[in-house]
């Protein structure tokens, strides 16, 4: 296993376990399988373990694990705070609370604000004493090292960079969003800082393995060097010097045993020119259901009306190639869950951001389409709900 260090020179694993989708049996975790897979990703060298208070029972799943097999001490426990849950300042507390009892644990090693979504969020957290209570549990030994988790555009992301000393934060990043959500700008922004990055969604929820087009397929088929996708995508990530962790949600034996065994091989630089132009060669292919040719270079931004732009088109993208669900997962993480929603409907066609696009897209026309197969009944009444109760 190969180690990269943290804020403070602690070695992490490359290779970090989601613990988000454990196998399920009968509607609960099947603990048995998920401790042997825990154990045998453990034993080859993995020392990071990733967990959230709203994941269904992982968190008492991971801390059952932990304390059975008396390690708890010689790994890493990441949870995250479900902030928009929070109304008030001994809310904060109280979740913490509990989340150390789930994890039979007495301090967190690594503590996100769980999709920490704009400033605005962030400044509501600061009105009730988060800064002050963070400050209390470091001081404490309770919680080591403070971070996020983020879904946005890189904009919004460096300026959350900024509000805070960060110890550390969390993105999805994979070869395909290279250019969209935080991307390879929020990357090397954070590194600039000195800011640890850990990796989420490095295969996109599963997309590059097992929702590729033929065609992509092919191409990994016909190169002279074989590697699973997966391998292609982990070490796409792990060749870039700036990424501290990928997290991987392994379900299966054979899935840790294929993870840890590229994790103990990659070499930081070691990807060519003839590799980095096979992996654009599947981008293309993945991209050509697309919808609307945006680059996610941003020089649309920022809109007057706080529409974004290139991540209402990367959801709408990803409708025809990811499917439905994930599209409208996406669109209403990026525009709803803030304090200001930057959806599609904002738009009041001024032309600004067609004047600055280097690949001529009609924006107001694309927006409008968006907006009719995103904005549907049930995004209006989760936004609706979001703002009664002001769950941000």
């Amino acid at each position: 296993m190969n180690y990269r260090s943290d804020k403070y020179g602690n070695k992490i694993s490359i290779l970090g376990y989601g613990c988000m989708r454990f196998t399920t049996k009968g509607g609960k975790i099947d603990l048995n399988k998920a401790e042997k897979e825990i154990m045998e990703a453990y034993n080859l060298g993995v020392n990071y373990y990733d967990t959230a208070y709203v994941y269904p029972g992982s968190e008492v799943a991971l801390g059952k694990i932990l304390e059975k097999n008396n390690i708890r001490e010689k790994v890493n426990i990441a949870t995250k705070l479900p902030h928009y849950l929070i109304k008030k300042e001994d809310s904060i507390e109280k979740y913490f609370e509990e989340q150390l009892s789930r994890l039979k644990t007495n301090y967190i090693d690594y503590y996100l604000m769980h999709m920490l979504t704009d400033i605005k969020t962030w400044e509501r957290l600061k009105s009730l004493g988060i800064e002050n209570w963070l400050d209390e549990k470091k001081k404490s030994g309770q919680i080591k090292q403070v971070g996020f988790s983020y879904h946005g555009n890189s904009d919004m992301f460096c300026k959350l960079i900024d509000a805070y000393d960060w110890d550390f934060c969390q993105i999805q990043y994979n070869y395909l969003d290279e250019n969209s959500q935080a991307g390879r700008k929020g990357l090397l922004y954070a590194a600039s800082k000195n800011i640890p990055v850990i990796i989420m969604e490095p295969l996109r929820g599963g997309r590059l393995v097992n929702s590729l087009p033929i065609d992509a397929k092919k191409e990994f088929e016909e190169y002279p060097i074989k590697r699973s996708p997966a391998e292609w995508a982990f070490r796409w990530l792990w060749n870039q010097k700036e990424v501290t962790c990928v997290l991987s949600g392994m379900n299966s034996i054979e899935m840790v045993r294929e993870n840890t065994k590229t994790a103990s091989e990659v070499q930081i630089g070691e990807f060519t020119e003839k590799e980095n132009e096979l992996l654009k060669n599947v981008v293309d292919k993945i991209n050509s259901k697309m919808k609307v040719g945006c680059t996610g270079c941003r020089y649309c931004m920022p809109c007057p009306n706080n529409v974004d732009i290139p991540g209402t088109f990367s959801a709408y993208n990803k409708k025809y190639s990811d499917g439905k669900y994930t599209a409208l997962k996406e669109y209403f993480m990026c525009t709803a869950m803030r304090k200001d929603s930057s959806a599609a409907s904002n738009c009041i066609e001024c032309g600004k951001c067609e004047t600055h696009c280097p690949q001529h897209i009609k924006i107001r026309k694309e927006l409008k389409n968006a907006r009719k197969e995103l904005e549907t009944p049930i995004y209006k009444i989760a936004r609706k709900i979001i703002s009664m109760f002001k769950f941000y």
